[in-house]
């Protein structure tokens, strides 16, 4: 769902990148809470919450000045990113789930959820890395059954894939990316961070985006208890408790750090995924600095 934020029209006296209100994309997701905590109540800012791959469509169109953006999308733009901060893990994500009914070893079509395409490619790294080969990719709306009727295994994000995380026991196992990542790397992966056009931020607001992380932080336990994803177009499971599923996933998976290993990690995924053909060169990676 986009807010009307999205395309509110520049202001008298504004120029580009020195806007009197600065309108971020958001992802909708649970994930993505901490990272605007607050900032619905802070009148610099305009929120328009969507997918990753349509915040990122926002951001490429110019329709927001900062965006949430999938790692992905860093390479096809040029953009700056917002220091010390970003959305990964360092191991299971638990979020970014392929499942696969028979062994990985067999896969030969795949159905995928593009809601982000960052995972889309994370996913082909890992499975020409494992295979050797590239299956066929498919793009199917979320439904782990409807997928799986016409793919050997599916692929779900966000939301969907950590609440229903145990549903598909019968035979169905799953591969979690962040896991696989971190098993055939050893570093993090950083599947997005905030991203503009150079000059877009000041000084103070670069400062309170990462402040308004850290605030997020400290109130996961309020975040989690809050959090209701059955506003996504899906109901939680049965039997599901959601807030304590949220602040597991928030404490122990989802990294929003965005230091040295997290850019070693973010450069890696690009070299792979140029080296296959899906990014046209690895991007040089470029921070928001102080003006």
């Amino acid at each position: 769902m986009v807010s009307v934020a999205a395309t509110a029209p520049r202001r008298h006296g504004e120029t580009e990148g020195a806007r009197a209100t600065l309108r971020l994309g958001v992802v909708s997701y649970l994930n993505a809470a901490p990272l605007v905590y607050g900032l619905d109540r802070d009148p610099r800012f305009l929120l328009s919450l969507d997918v990753p791959s349509k915040v990122a469509d926002l951001l490429h169109r110019g329709e927001v000045d900062l965006g949430m953006i999938p790692a992905i999308e860093y390479a096809v733009g040029d953009y700056e990113l917002v220091p010390g901060v970003a959305m990964g893990s360092r191991g299971p994500v638990r979020s970014v789930n392929l499942y696969h009914p028979g062994p990985i070893e067999s896969v030969r079509r795949v159905a995928v959820d593009v809601s982000s395409r960052t995972s889309v490619a994370l996913l082909k790294v890992l499975l020409r890395e494992r295979l050797g080969r590239d299956p066929e990719y498919v793009v199917l709306p979320p439904s782990v059954p409807r997928m799986l009727e016409v793919a050997d295994a599916a692929l779900v994000i966000g939301d969907r894939a950590l609440y229903f995380e145990g549903q598909f026991e019968d035979g169905i196992e799953r591969l979690d990316l962040g896991a696989e990542w971190h098993r055939l790397t050893g570093l993090p992966f950083v599947f997005a961070f905030w991203a503009g056009p150079a000059g877009v931020l000041t000084k103070d607001d670069v400062l309170r985006l990462q402040r308004a992380l850290a605030e997020g932080l400290a109130a996961t336990s309020e975040i989690a208890a809050r959090y209701n994803p059955s506003g996504d177009g899906f109901t939680v499971p049965e039997g599901v408790d959601y807030a304590s599923v949220n602040e597991s996933y928030l404490r122990s998976n989802i990294v929003y750090a965005f230091g040295e290993a997290e850019v070693e990690g973010l450069r890696e995924f690009y070299r792979r995924a140029h080296a296959i053909g899906l990014i046209p060169q690895v991007p040089e990676l470029k921070f928001h600095g102080y003006r």
